[in-house]
């Protein structure tokens, strides 16, 4: 018999509007901890931000299936269940992989809503708007007041500018529109988890105070939503934006979310 023992491996996944290079700076953190990480990109997101941001037709073509089973066939591929850890859209990708049975434990940041969390504050419905007003759209950049808004609202004007720069790109607006669509008409499986689910790993919310894009209400109403015997909390960080992950300060939040996921873990006693 051999002990599973702990996790190995960490996975961060991305959300929307960036790509993996918005997880730079935790995965230098994450590996001079010992452990091996993966971020992976979003099938054909897989390039640079300014090559996506100049051919945005990856965007366009991607499907919330496609990204649900490219992370799933990279998760199940391991040796141990992994950490996961996802930030925006990327903590929707993580609480499905959790409901499918993978993970040791996970953490999800300025998580989006999975299906049926019906809060939409104003700043919210805001922050999506240029997405809700371009319907038909495929690809949806922001400008840089936008994007300011939505993700870097408590950052300094040149943070802001050199963070759009860095990690911007446009959003697939069809998946956009998926997401309301599975509050509207739910059902779909590859968007809905089960609340219930008492086999699932532990789940930790992280949120920011200060998010206009994620705002808190929508963080509490979604760790609501659980109602198995599972753990799952919450932890709030007062002044900080949806870009959180690149906010300073961002280490404590990154140590946080690693100790926590560390005393948590569920990992099979042992292997023959």
């Amino acid at each position: 018999m051999q002990n599973a023992g702990k996790p190995d491996t960490i996975v961060l996944i991305h959300g929307f509007w960036v790509t993996p290079r918005s997880w730079e700076h935790w995965i230098k953190r994450y590996e001079s901890r010992g452990y091996r990480v993966l971020a992976p990109a979003y099938p054909g997101f897989g390039v640079e931000v300014e090559a996506l941001n100049q051919d945005p037709s990856p965007i366009e073509r991607v499907t919330s299936l496609q990204i649900i089973e490219h992370l799933e066939n990279l998760v199940k591929g391991l040796d141990k269940p992994p950490i996961l850890m996802g930030h925006s859209a990327g903590g929707v990708f993580v609480q499905i992989l959790l409901d499918r049975g993978y993970g040791a434990a996970a953490v999800v940041m300025n998580s989006a809503p999975t299906e049926g969390v019906l809060v939409t504050p104003y700043s919210q419905l805001k922050s999506a708007f240029p997405v809700l007003a371009h319907p038909g759209k495929k690809a949806v950049g922001l400008t840089h007041a936008q994007w300011h808004y939505a993700f870097t609202n408590t950052f300094s004007d040149e943070e802001s500018q050199a963070l759009y720069k860095r990690y911007h790109v446009p959003a697939s607006g069809t998946i956009f529109w998926e997401s309301i669509l599975a509050n509207v008409k739910p059902g779909r499986q590859e968007l809905s988890v089960n609340y219930e689910n008492d086999a699932r790993a532990p789940l930790l919310f992280i949120s920011g105070e200060a998010d206009n894009l994620m705002p808190p209400s929508v963080q509490r109403s979604n760790a609501k939503h659980y109602t198995s015997n599972t753990i799952t909390e919450l932890k709030e960080y007062e002044g900080y934006a949806h870009l959180l992950p690149a906010q300073k300060g961002w280490e404590q939040i990154a140590d946080h979310a690693l100790v926590w996921a560390e005393q948590h873990a569920r990992m099979p006693a042992a292997t023959t």
